[in-house]
């Protein structure tokens, strides 16, 4: 059975000021803007067909510097309001599965996403949710009577639906009445809600400080390189693809997937850095289900698993090993969409190619190889 489709709404329609005279969700943090980590953690999961952004009008601007060209749509002037436009904008092709996330909570772990969307299996929403540690109490100009934690849980965006659940509920909500929180518009009209565990990472960026302390997560982490290689034999009848690129050649590589040893020695290096196993553990070649997939969906998988863990990737070094076809022409195309795939820059990625003058199997054109180094920032 297919997967039921998903998409992502980022709500980043807001002008709040308070960290300045740019909205939030579009100043710097680490080496891209705010909204663009979530937009990379959602695009990279493999359960999400689509992402669309929820901007304001005359953001047009902001968003393309910080995301490039990606799908958006103008919100309104509530957060409520962006939420069901940019639900109503997914009518004429619904999916099954919605995610509503507030781009001022740049990283999201890829697990949170996981947790949300099994938990739609048995409910109309999932939010994700962590424990009250601090003592309340009640404040009218001193301290008031404290208040009972028990039973209190901090509610954090992603929040997932069943899209037919929650375009009805905002539909039914007074106009007349705010919500900040679209959980609760399903819990009034009748659905269920799941709470799946929250995580730290999720923290919403009100006040510079909240910026402050992302950045120092950031930059302020470790450094882990680690390597991956890969090699397939060439084939008669098949297609070469490398790098994410289809390359015009005599003869393919033949492999349970589509066979790329460059995506596929990237993905072991990616994996390897947050010491994640394998590609065969993750994609087994025993699974029918991977046979002749597009490799750029298992590179994708392991950049997920890195940002889960609040890391970025920084660089990547790729060495292809054949003595034909020729690489050159090839060679800023592949760049590129490596590129494109981890959500990095043309600078951040490295692609080379060698002969073994004609010694080994490689050498005698028996089959292509690839090594490449990753190098990420963990917090």
């Amino acid at each position: 059975m297919s997967r039921p489709r998903t998409v992502a709404l980022i709500v980043a329609a807001g002008q709040g000021h308070r960290m300045g005279a740019t909205p939030k969700q579009f100043l710097p943090l680490g080496d891209k803007a705010v909204v663009a980590h979530s937009h990379a953690a959602f695009t990279a999961h493999p359960s999400i067909d689509d992402v669309v952004v929820l901007i304001a009008d005359g953001q047009q601007q902001a968003l393309a510097e910080a995301l490039g060209d990606v799908r958006f749509v103008i919100g309104g002037v509530l957060r409520r309001d962006s939420a069901r436009i940019g639900l109503d904008a997914l009518a004429n092709d619904p999916p099954a599965r919605v995610l509503i996330h507030d781009a001022a909570r740049p990283f999201v772990p890829a697990a949170v996403i996981d947790a949300l969307l099994t938990a739609l299996d048995d409910h109309d929403g999932a939010v994700p949710a962590l424990p009250v540690a601090d003592t309340l109490a009640r404040a009218d100009g001193a301290l008031g009577d404290v208040v009972p934690r028990d039973g209190l849980v901090r509610v954090q965006t992603p929040q997932a639906f069943r899209y037919d659940a929650i375009r009805a509920a905002h539909h039914r909500w007074p106009d007349d009445e705010d919500a900040t929180d679209d959980a609760q518009m399903i819990r009034r009209y009748g659905g269920t809600v799941a709470l799946v565990p929250g995580d730290a990472m999720l923290e919403k960026l009100t006040y510079p400080a909240d910026l402050a302390a992302a950045e120092k997560r950031l930059a302020g982490g470790r450094t882990r390189s680690a390597s991956g290689y890969d090699v397939h034999r060439l084939a008669e009848g098949e297609e070469l693809w490398l790098g994410g690129v289809l390359i015009p050649h005599d003869r393919g590589l033949s492999g349970h997937s589509d066979a790329d040893v460059v995506l596929h020695a990237i993905t072991d290096a990616v994996l390897g850095t947050i010491a994640a196993g394998d590609i065969g553990m993750h994609f087994p070649p025993s699974d029918p289900k991977w046979r002749g997939a597009a490799s750029d969906q298992f590179l994708a998988h392991a950049a997920s698993l890195v940002a889960a863990r609040g890391g970025a990737i920084d660089f990547i070094d790729v060495t292809l090993i054949c003595e034909a076809p020729k690489i050159g022409p090839h060679r800023d195309a592949i760049r590129g969409r490596i590129a494109a795939i981890l959500g990095l820059a043309l600078d951040q990625v490295s692609f080379k190619a060698t002969t073994t003058e004609r010694l080994g199997f490689t050498g005698r054109g028996e089959g292509i190889a690839a090594q490449a180094i990753a190098t990420v920032r963990l917090p």
